[in-house]
């Protein structure tokens, strides 16, 4: 998850990244296992910051893993950024 903005109409959205174990792109942000907040998922991953999804509520979520470290979460809010503000 990169956010959770509240909108007025809309409610709160969770803004997610795809995490891949394949580097599809060199673009791609190569995760570590200091990334991690939690357990590491252990197979080396990379977030995909092309590859924004949103989703209306968090019961849309059926499976929680581990989260990523606020320096780690603020990379790849950055690079998205770059792919929707170039």
């Amino acid at each position: 998850m990169v956010g959770t903005p509240r909108f007025p109409a809309h409610g709160v959205q969770l803004i997610t990244v795809l995490i891949s174990t394949k580097p599809y792109h060199e673009e791609s942000l190569t995760l570590r296992d200091e990334d991690y907040n939690g357990e590491p998922l252990g197979t080396r991953s990379h977030a995909l910051p092309w590859s924004l999804v949103t989703l209306n509520s968090a019961t849309a979520v059926d499976y929680y893993m581990t989260s990523l470290v606020d320096e780690r979460i603020e990379d790849v809010a950055t690079a998205a950024s770059d792919y929707i503000l170039p």
